[in-house]
Order: C-alpha cells, then sequence, then structure tokens
C-alpha cells in the first residue's frame, strides 16, 4: 500500500498557537516542571551521596549510575501500560503523583554521616533510617518517570500526522521545555543546597513536580481523544472482590515502587536486568515488525531498532554531566565568576540554557533546510551528535593541559564542553523522539517510546561504570589529592573523546543503507 504526505494537523480542541496545537503548549509546560523537579534533584545527587552520606566516588558513581537507568527502563513498563490499559492521560497523571511523593520525600534530610577511625581503619557511620527514605524516595521517582515521560512524548506525537513536516520542529520546542525546567531547577536547586541545605533543594523539586500536575490537569482536554484508553471498559473488568482492573493496576504499580526501592539497594542486579530487558524488548519488536506489519513499517521498525543503539555510547558519556563532570567541576574547576564562586551543582544549568537558545535555531535550521531539500537525514543526525559528544571531551582535555594550575582548569573549557554537548544532544534526542513516533507502526508506537527510553537506561547505566573510572581518593567528602584527581579525570576524558569520533565516522558510512530501509521517511 502506497503512503500518501499528509501536512494536516488531526481535528483537535482548542486549535493552534504559533503554528503548532494548543496541546503542544500544555505538554511544554506540564514537561519543564516535570524537568525542573527530575533534573534539580540530580544536579544535587552526586553530592548528597559523597558529602551527606560519604559514599566513595566509586560507590556513589554506581548508585547514580543504577539510579539513571532504572529512570529509563520503566518508560517500557509505563508505555506498554498506558498503550493497552490506562490511557496517556491517566498515565501522565499518576506518573506525576508518584513522582510529587518522590521528591518530597528527598526533602527529609535526616542526619549527616560521620567518619570515624576505629582501630585504624576508616568507617563511615550512616543513619540506616533516613538511609531507607532516600532509597524508597528515589524508588518513588524512578516510577514516577516511567509513567510520565514516555507518555507526554506520545502526546506530542500524537497531534501530528506521520509526515508532517512540523513534528521535528514540535519535538524540538518540546525538547526545549524541557530544558527550561532542567536550568531553572539546577540553578534554583543548587543556590538553595548551597545556602540552606539540601532539604531545601529537594523541597523546591517536590513543589515544581506539584506545578506540572496541575498544569496538566489544567490542559489535559487540549488532546481529545488522544489521552483516552483504547478500551476502556477492560479498566472497570473486576479482577478481585472489590478491585477493577485501574485499581488493580495502581496496586500493582506500588508494588513496583517496593521493587526499587530493594534494587537501589542490589545494584549488581540492576545491570542483569537491564540485559535482560533490552534481549527481551528487542525479541519482542522484531517478532512483532515480522509478524504484524508490512514489509515498509517492519523495515522502519527495524531501523528504529538500529539507531536507538547509538543511545547506549552517546548517553554513557554525556550523563557524565551529573555525576563525574559535576565532581570534577566542584573539584578542579576554577569557578570564581567576577569574584563569586558559583556552586559547582548550578552548572549543571549550562547545558540547558544552551538548549533554550539553540534549540528555536535548531528547529528554523531543519524546517529551512527541509524546504530546500537539504536536511541531513535522521541516522545523519544521530552520526554528527556522536561526533560532536567526542570533541567536547578534547577540548575540556585541551583546556587541562594548558592550565598553569595543575588543580585546576578555566570554567571557559568546561562551558566549552557543555556547548558541543548540548549540539550533539539537539541532533539525537529530541530527533530520535520524533524518529520513534514515525518510524513506529501508529498500534505500537507507546511501546517503541519505551524502547527509546530503554535504550537511554542501557547508556545510563555505562555511565556509571565510567563515571567510577575517574574516581579519587577523599576524606569526609573532601579529595586527598586534587592534581592527581584532574590528571584521572582527563585520562578517562581522553579515551572517552575519540573513541566516540570513531564511531560517529562509523555510522556516518552507514547512513544510505539505513536511509534505503526508512523508505521516504527522513
Amino acid at each position: 500500500m502506497t503512503e500518501t504526505a499528509h501536512a494536516t494537523t488531526p481535528s483537535l480542541p482548542g486549535g493552534e498557537f504559533l503554528g503548532h496545537p494548543k496541546g503542544l503548549v500544555i505538554c511544554f509546560f506540564t514537561e519543564m516542571w516535570e524537568r525542573f523537579s527530575y533534573y534539580g534533584m540530580r544536579a544535587l545527587l552526586i553530592f548528597y551521596l559523597t558529602q551527606h552520606f560519604l559514599f566513595s566516588d566509586e560507590i556513589a558513581a554506581g548508585i547514580y549510575g543504577a539510579y539513571i537507568s532504572l529512570v529509563y527502563i520503566t518508560p517500557v513498563i509505563g508505555g506498554v501500560v498506558a498503550d493497552r490499559y490506562l490511557g496517556p492521560g491517566k498515565a501522565v497523571i499518576l506518573g506525576a503523583l508518584l513522582l510529587v511523593a518522590g521528591h518530597s520525600g528527598m526533602a527529609i534530610e535526616g542526619s549527616q554521616a560521620t567518619e570515624v577511625i576505629i582501630n585504624g581503619t576508616s568507617v563511615v557511620e550512616r543513619d540506616p533510617f533516613y538511609l531507607q527514605i532516600f532509597y524508597l524516595s528515589l524508588a518513588f521517582v524512578i516510577m514516577g518517570v516511567g509513567f510520565l515521560k514516555a507518555n507526554i512524548s506520545t502526546l506530542v506525537g500524537s497531534m501530528y500526522e506521520r509526515r508532517d513536516p512540523r513534528r521535528d520542529g514540535a519535538f524540538t520546542l518540546f525538547y526545549m521545555g524541557i530544558n527550561t525546567g532542567s536550568f531553572f531547577g539546577a540553578i534554583i536547586c543548587g543556590f538553595l543546597m548551597q545556602y540552606y541545605g539540601f532539604s531545601w533543594g529537594f523541597g523546591a523539586a517536590g513543589v515544581g513536580m506539584l506545578f506540572g500536575l496541575l498544569v496538566f490537569l489544567r490542559g489535559q482536554h487540549l488532546f481529545g481523544e488522544a489521552t483516552k484508553p483504547n478500551h476502556p471498559e477492560i479498566l472497570k473488568q473486576p479482577v478481585l472482590p472489590g478491585i477493577n482492573r485501574e485499581w488493580w493496576i495502581y496496586l500493582l504499580t506500588l508494588a513496583g515502587v517496593l521493587v526499587f526501592w530493594q534494587l537501589m539497594q542490589y545494584r549488581a542486579i540492576v545491570g542483569g536486568i537491564l540485559a535482560g530487558s533490552l534481549i527481551i524488548m528487542t525479541f519482542i519488536v522484531i517478532s512483532y515488525a515480522f509478524a504484524k506489519c508490512e514489509p515498509h513499517d517492519r523495515n522502519r521498525m527495524i531501523v528504529a531498532l538500529v539507531l536507538m543503539s547509538y543511545q547506549i555510547l552517546f548517553w554513557s558519556l554525556f550523563e557524565q554531566t551529573g555525576s563525574s563532570l559535576n565532581l570534577m567541576t566542584d573539584r578542579n574547576v576554577d569557578r570564581l565568576i567576577f569574584g563569586f564562586e558559583i556552586p559547582a551543582a548550578a552548572f549543571q544549568s549550562v547545558n540547558a540554557f544552551f538548549i533554550i537558545t539553540l534549540a528555536p535555531l535548531f528547529s528554523m535550521l531543519w524546517i529551512g533546510l527541509a524546504r530546500r531539500g537539504w536536511e541531513p537525514s535522521t541516522p545523519t543526525k544521530f552520526a554528527l551528535s556522536l561526533i560532536q559528544l567526542g570533541l567536547g571531551f578534547l577540548f575540556l582535555v585541551y583546556g587541562a593541559s594548558i592550565a598553569t594550575d595543575p588543580t585546576q582548569v578555566a570554567v571557559i573549557w568546561i562551558v566549552l564542553l557543555y556547548l558541543f554537548h548540548t549540539t550533539g544532544e539537539l541532533c539525537i534526542s529530541p530527533v530520535g523522539l520524533s524518529m520513534t513516533t514515525k518510524l513506529s507502526a501508529p498500534k505500537v508506537v507507546g511501546m517503541m517510546m519505551g524502547c527509546w527510553f530503554l535504550a537511554s537506561a542501557a547508556g545510563n547505566y555505562v555511565s556509571g561504570t565510567i563515571a567510577a573510572m575517574t574516581g579519587s581518593d577523599t576524606i569526609a567528602g573532601e579529595v586527598t589529592d586534587p592534581a592527581a584527581a584532574l590528571a584521572n579525570y582527563t585520562d578517562v576524558y581522553t579515551t572517552a573523546g575519540w573513541y566516540s569520533i570513531a564511531a560517529g565516522a562509523i555510522a556516518l558510512l552507514v547512513v544510505p543503507l539505513l536511509r534505503h530501509f526508512m523508505h521516504g521517511i527522513k
């Protein structure tokens, strides 16, 4: 069957705003507040682990990597449950409620860990009660992101036909909303942590998520039928006496929170679960593609899987931002600007600032190039993202090599790294969200969006392993040899930079093959 091009928007209530459906505005602000809470908390997390609970760099990196990988596994669950049962609307609301609970729990700081010497051995004493509250709060956040993130992206895609040329632009603007929240979250939570303590920073993240929930509740009618379950009668079917299927899903969700609570304390299991999930989901997608799809859709879904695999390398290196790069900024970057020392956590906003300023330009760039027939294909954009990621690391390493102080790097070099990483991110992340919705068979968009985030999870898990390689010796959370720490960071980042550039070059070589099997979709 031959497909025809459509540039129209499905019939939606509320009309348009600046050439896009008004529902995009609701998605923008809902995701903005959700990312305010998520990235505000993430900016503090590695410092909370190393400075409050006094975990070593290696253990803190492991906890961080396990957490952010689980955050990207759960959208598989949220996507499938929304596709089959709840619909995107109820899934987003459920996710927001869980996130409010999780971020609020993080605000319960508890007592500071202490390091004591017992029989000549350094021992860290932590309050087990508050440590468990911390792990449980992370579990609520993990499950909440799973239900909200995949489905809010699905709602963006639902407002556009598959060949609508505005899709990439819409997802880029949506991504701008994500990073507006990230920008203000890192700054506000970072400064609150610096001057008032961790509980204030985490508490602000919880308030931000509450605002996101209120925005979505106010504007969900603008999506028409897209938020509704495909088969609402299934939700009313009894599963147990007095409990229908919808409430059974909510109870299972809480049970899932308890599972993630334990997984955060047994992190070695997370890697096995992640590897198994990747294998199972790949098998399911390939089986569905060959059994249920006509040839063009089948080939497109296989290409989507290939492009998703690029994320593993990209995010394993990019996500050093919240772990090793965050610690390096605190320990080895001269943060004095006009006599004022910027909190290290606030530098997590630099990437978001570049997204906010560059995303509209990239959106206009893609549309302008498309009109002239010059727009790079999705596989080309992915390859360019890997090359730019590698260049960012190499510029930071160069900055460290010319530093007059062997323990301090000029702030311009960390900013330049974030600039290159941001331009790389704009070539893979918003484009990838759009790619997933337009290469996927219509009936399994939610599941494929979950697969997109599962591939992100794999990269995030590996990022923890890479971050652990940069670990330094510390006493009571303070690094003992700043010069040795900087040398270790630059060694790891040099290798990371060249590997990423080489992978991007190889990806450019296979672009023609992938384009052939995309059958006209760019």
